[in-house]
């Protein structure tokens, strides 16, 4: 990988000292379940939508106890619309696992974090660094875009590898623990609201004087892509989004003949409730269908 110029993590991390957005989970005084709850929030969520549910989560479940005391249909519920509830149920499981394995603390180490069921190496990654101060490489799609247009003059990130894209990030990590979780966060704003996928901003960017890409005359990529996500209007997405917010809004069985209406292709609203019965956000009975309680 070419090499980046040494100041750029510091030309990065200045400029976001006016520019990062007043996010209510990068305040001081939040704890590390609040940032936790973020994080697993954010995951293909656009910030705008998580705020709001951010801040009634973290006013209902203020700690991983509180979180785990409550039954997992209610994470569900308080989940709402953000998308892909999974993440509800996988945070009630995290918040059940630190109950009984960390006294209902977030862990500090990354390996505790990364055997907490739901937490992958992005999340276990990010808690560490923005919750704890650890220096780990925390990498985002807004950061592999900056990484690949800043440092190796391309136009877009191509897929993501793990590997290579942490061990792009920690050559780019400034060396106090407090530098580098400042450039983790800085790198991410910047791809968010900067170096943009479709429009980037050139002429408000702070490194723009030594980025690869823009010195190279922004040259078209043709290298391989991320495939693209299907379509959400009439999706199994969709449709296991309406099933779910039947769930949801009933708090007893919903008959498989009273979710009937919300589809009209029977087959593909079977084939969403079999998939959410998988995932154990729906749990049958013989009434019909209901939220997990355990």
């Amino acid at each position: 990988m070419p090499a980046a110029s040494p100041d750029l993590a510091e030309a990065v991390n200045d400029w976001f000292a006016d520019a990062a957005r007043p996010l209510p989970w990068r305040a001081a005084d939040v704890s590390p379940w609040a940032v936790m709850v973020s994080e697993f929030m954010l995951q293909q969520t656009q910030v705008s939508r998580v705020v709001p549910r951010w801040e009634a989560w973290i006013e209902r479940w203020p700690t991983p106890a509180a979180m785990a005391a409550a039954p997992p249909s209610e994470a569900v519920r308080a989940w709402d619309r953000l998308g892909y509830p999974r993440r509800a149920l996988w945070l009630h499981r995290a918040a059940t696992a630190m109950v009984e394995r960390h006294g209902g603390e977030v862990p500090r180490e990354l390996d505790d974090l990364l055997a907490l069921p739901g937490v992958g190496p992005y999340t276990a990654r990010a808690v560490a660094a923005f919750a704890f101060g650890a220096r780990h490489p925390v990498v985002d799609t807004n950061t592999r875009r900056v990484i690949a247009r800043a440092v190796l003059g391309q136009g877009h990130p191509g897929p993501p590898s793990t590997a290579r894209d942490l061990a792009a990030m920690d050559a780019l990590l400034p060396e106090s623990d407090a530098a580098a979780r400042v450039f983790n966060a800085a790198a991410m704003e910047l791809g968010a609201t900067v170096c943009t996928a479709r429009s980037p901003r050139c002429e408000s960017c702070p490194i723009a004087d030594r980025c690869a890409w823009r010195l190279a005359g922004s040259p078209e990529y043709d290298g391989p892509r991320t495939a693209k996500q299907a379509r959400f209007e009439g999706s199994d997405r969709q449709v296991r989004g309406l099933v779910m917010r039947e769930l949801r809004a009933a708090h007893r069985p919903v008959a498989r003949a009273e979710l009937a209406p919300i589809w009209a292709d029977q087959a593909k609203l079977d084939r969403a409730i079999d998939t959410l019965v998988a995932d154990g956000l729906a749990v049958p009975d013989d009434d019909g269908f209901t939220l997990p309680d355990a």
